[in-house]
């Protein structure tokens, strides 16, 4: 191998001195060829030395020269980490394509960076890695068009925060693949799931009643049922609603189960467990309180803390709880609170006998 290295060392003398671009790309290639043969044997400062050569002999290469070096360095598990980079923001995307989707040795923080300035092309790359972080996933949502978000949900290896999820959410009511993309995932949180069929349903009632608006209580008698059917089955299947379940229905038994226990729950962002403690506490049917948890409008979840004698700290925990991810503008919470205030609870707890029995009778 000696003979070979010093052939390749004055291969790279002369590379440096002409500007012969044939000859760059080929020295380029074994020049990786060498890197590749040995990868994991390097040190740091034989990586930094690798760094630098491949580093110049890139420059001016042509697309399908750079193309090609990259495909190899992005299979590399100890790939130098400044070429790498190099590679990753070209303009190119069949240069950067196979590095930002392959190279384990691009971090998050390039991915970010990347993912925050480069094109679309570039975004749809980065959502097909193996893994995908949040903090990641939380600029392909949000600076995606349909194909990269749609890309980025259906990938089982993408991890999403609760803001993206929410993101999601937002854009699938519009986006019937990107729904279906967000039901095939078990790791959605279910009130996200709930917020997404109580959009739809809304959508889908309100376009039937406007095609054919003779029928318009048999529709919504129809998708209001669907939609009950959907919710329960979703909620059976879900581990967090069972033990939440299992655990306030002991404690309502005992006596234990009180407004202080809801401030908690609701402040924690614990969802499964507001709803089960409201439901208990008010005697409500749980589709019903998850229902009032997600949907637009607030009036319906002022009543349940008004019904049940809730301080308006307790009230506004539910309504935060509620919001989720999306800013509760200072206005709309102030006139919530003037709203609060001005139901009486005789009112409120008539209103909730209502609701029983509507639910009761189908949701008509």
């Amino acid at each position: 191998m000696g003979n070979a290295h010093q052939d390749l060392i004055e291969q790279l003398e002369q590379a440096f001195a002409h500007s012969d671009m044939r000859q760059r790309a080929e020295t380029l290639r074994r020049v990786t060829d060498l890197f590749v043969f040995n990868a994991g044997r390097f040190s740091d400062a034989q990586l930094e030395l690798f760094d630098e050569v491949m580093m110049k002999l890139a420059e001016g290469l042509e697309v399908a020269a750079r193309a090609a070096f990259g495909s190899r360095l992005a299979r590399t598990s100890d790939a130098p980490l400044k070429i790498i980079r190099l590679l990753a923001f070209d303009a190119a995307i069949e240069v950067a394509g196979p590095v930002l989707a392959q190279s384990s040795r691009v971090s998050d923080e390039v991915l970010v960076e990347n993912a925050s300035t480069m094109s679309q092309d570039h975004l749809l790359a980065i959502s097909r890695r193996r893994q995908i972080s949040e903090v990641v996933t939380d600029v392909l949502v949000d600076r995606g068009n349909d194909t990269v978000v749609s890309s980025t949900a259906s990938n089982d290896g993408s991890r999403f925060s609760k803001r993206g999820f929410s993101q999601l959410v937002e854009k699938s009511v519009q986006d019937t693949r990107l729904a279906l993309c967000l039901w095939s995932r078990p790791d959605v949180p279910r009130q996200e799931l709930m917020k997404l069929f109580q959009r739809v349903s809304e959508d889908v009632r309100t376009k039937l009643e406007a095609a054919r608006p003779r029928e318009a209580q048999q529709i919504r008698a129809a998708i209001a049922a669907a939609a009950d059917r959907i919710q329960t089955m979703v909620r059976t299947g879900s581990p967090g609603h069972r033990e939440a379940h299992d655990e306030l229905t002991l404690l309502h038994a005992e006596g234990a189960l009180d407004e202080r226990r809801i401030q908690q729950f609701a402040t924690a962002k614990d969802f499964d467990r507001t709803a089960v403690a409201l439901g208990l506490m008010l005697e409500l049917p749980i589709n019903l309180v998850e229902r009032s948890l997600v949907q637009k409008r607030f009036e319906q979840l002022l009543v349940f803390a008004k019904a049940g004698g809730f301080s308006w700290e307790t009230a506004k925990a539910l309504l935060l709880l509620k919001a989720g991810q999306s800013d509760l503008a200072r206005a709309e919470l102030d006139q919530c609170f003037a709203s609060f205030s001005r139901l009486q609870q005789n009112t409120a707890t008539t209103a909730l006998q209502f609701y029983r029995l509507r639910e009761r009778a189908g949701r008509g």
